[in-house]
């Protein structure tokens, strides 16, 4: 898996009850077609952390069958606990995902080696493949290189690591621990350039739902040694990496999509619409797009 790792907002119905499938299927097969190499559904920007288990399984079901064998679907799988995680990962696998990304949530932080039984507990259950998520910002908790690149040698199915503390350095120790082994993928929207520069072999973004093109034009500039190139494009495109990441993914990308003419519903509570200064400013960013 390499490239652009689309990551889709859960457009919710008007009233919030629930997952808007019609618009979901309209949005991943937009992805699709607009060039993304994977999609990822139900991650940070999916809200996964608010979805109902019911409205987890549709999301996935509705996303597997949107994608219908185009690309690979790789499915936020995490929870709370262990045993909710394999129920998750167990039905990402029945759905037809072809991967797993798992971040490791706890309200207690977790010593190694719980983190360890966390993701052995999920690979033993299912076949697919799992991308280890590091997201210290949201789950409270920091797995080093050294603990990453283990589970890659100790646990067969941990196949890939989504790093996002924004730190270079980290890619590069991952890189050196295994030997160039382990495929590392960047989380962090504006260290996107050092980071495909560096060797990472994607891009997990929710930038492609509002500007897809400039990120497959970056990812290909990089693959394609044209320095120069890659940093202009990144240079137009970092405002809204910057500004989509400050407001949070959620509830800018979902602003962003209505203002191109997509209603997905606002995000959920405790998560809030985007402001009207907020909505000024990204306004100005998509204009032309």
């Amino acid at each position: 898996m390499h490239g652009i790792i689309a990551y889709p907002i859960t457009p919710f119905t008007a009233d919030g009850s629930g997952v808007d499938a019609a618009a979901l299927t309209a949005l991943v097969d937009q992805l699709v077609n607009t060039g993304a190499h994977a999609i990822a559904p139900t991650g940070s920007t999916g809200e996964s952390a608010y979805l109902t288990e019911d409205e987890f399984d549709t999301v996935i079901d509705v996303t597997v069958g949107a994608v219908a064998g185009r690309v690979p679907v790789i499915v936020g799988a995490s929870d709370l606990t262990t045993a909710n995680t394999v129920r998750r990962a167990r039905y990402a696998q029945a759905a037809g995902a072809d991967a797993l990304m798992i971040l490791p949530v706890s309200y207690w932080k977790l010593t190694e080696r719980e983190i360890i039984a966390h993701y052995a507990a999920v690979a033993a259950a299912v076949d697919l493949p799992i991308m280890v998520y590091n997201n210290p910002a949201t789950s409270g908790i920091d797995m080093s290189p050294e603990l990453l690149v283990r589970m890659f040698n100790e646990i067969d199915n941990v196949t890939m690591v989504k790093e996002s503390t924004g730190d270079l350095m980290r890619m590069r120790r991952i890189k050196e621990l295994s030997g160039g082994e382990l495929p590392f993928y960047n989380g962090s929207n504006p260290l996107v350039l050092d980071a495909l520069t560096e060797g990472a072999t994607g891009w997990c973004t929710a930038a492609p739902n509002l500007r897809p093109q400039p990120c497959l034009d970056l990812y290909d500039a990089v693959r394609a040694g044209d320095v120069d190139r890659a940093r202009r494009i990144y240079d137009d495109l970092a405002p809204l990496l910057r500004f989509i990441v400050a407001g949070g993914l959620p509830t800018t990308v979902k602003a962003g999509l209505e203002l191109l003419g997509s209603n997905v519903g606002d995000p959920r509570a405790p998560l809030l619409p985007l402001d009207a200064s907020g909505r000024a400013e990204l306004r100005a960013m998509l204009a032309g797009v």
